[in-house]
């Protein structure tokens, strides 16, 4: 028998079954074999069986038949004693051939026997064959069932993973919406202290020529200026790293609020002396 595997099949079959397949059919092939070798052993042994019985028959017709010679020659054992030498040495012949078929019924017996041996031994190797197939068969399905049980364990280990990733993107989407509205609304604030500033410089800038008597609040005025302006840059700084770092933008947005207040008072002091020389020079 030949012993092949397809190419198609070959892809998509485990090795360890290919391997176990090829097991199986080597396996069925020696048995055939060793079953086709016990049949032709058998038949020889029935044919030289049946030659000896044949023989040991005609040997026998053939003794039976000299034995009666013999008792009829007897009355004539004088006349024929010629013939009766003749049919001694037929009959030593005989029982020479006689006992040569013995021996080879004998020697045939002993070949029987070993060929017997040899079947048991035969048939015992391939139960061990086949017990060996078998248990090759066993220790596949388990390895196979245990592949199958690791790989469905991954599959809902990653399984898990993709949904605890999928919960933390869901997440991580709902915060960078929020900063995102933070960043604008912050934006927003950053613009509106821009005007309120750009207002607060053209008061100043009015004030500033109302007050050309008063240098010394002048000075203080000019001195205040630049601190706004400064303090001004250091919000606009603020306002462009809050779109980088949006993590803290809430503190920074606090931070504003609480410089804005500040430059408010300072302003409303600022216009407190003004107001007073104003009204001073209106007296």
């Amino acid at each position: 028998g030949q012993f092949s595997i397809s190419a198609n099949s070959a892809g998509s079959i485990p090795l360890s079954e290919q391997l176990a397949n090829l097991v199986g059919q080597l396996a069925d092939q020696l048995e055939e074999d060793a079953q086709a070798t016990v049949a032709q052993e058998r038949e020889q042994l029935a044919r030289e069986r049946l030659n000896f019985q044949n023989q040991a028959r005609q040997a026998e017709g053939r003794i039976q038949q000299l034995e009666s010679q013999s008792s009829g020659l007897t009355e004539q054992l004088q006349a024929a004693q010629q013939a009766l030498q003749q049919e001694q040495q037929q009959r030593q012949q005989a029982e020479i051939e006689n006992a040569r078929l013995l021996q080879a019924n004998r020697d045939l017996e002993e070949r029987l026997q070993d060929r017997d041996g040899q079947i048991r031994s035969l048939e015992e190797k391939h139960q061990h064959a086949r017990d060996a197939l078998e248990h090759y068969r066993q220790a596949s399905k388990e390895q196979r069932e245990q592949e199958q049980r690791r790989h469905e364990t991954q599959v809902q280990q990653l399984q898990l993973e993709l949904r605890q990733l999928q919960q933390t993107l869901i997440i991580k989407q709902d915060e960078l919406t929020q900063l995102n509205r933070d960043n604008a609304r912050l934006l927003a604030e950053a613009r509106q202290l821009q005007k309120e500033q750009h207002a607060q410089q053209q008061l100043l800038a009015q004030k500033v020529q109302a007050l050309e008597a008063a240098q010394s609040a002048l000075t203080g005025a000019e001195r205040a200026n630049e601190t706004l302006e400064q303090r001004c840059c250091t919000l606009q700084e603020e306002v462009s790293r809050l779109g980088e770092a949006s993590v803290i933008q809430t503190q920074q947005a606090q931070g504003l609020q609480e410089r804005l207040i500040e430059a408010n008072a300072q302003l409303k002091l600022l216009g407190a002396p003004l107001a007073n020389s104003d009204g001073a020079r209106s007296t």
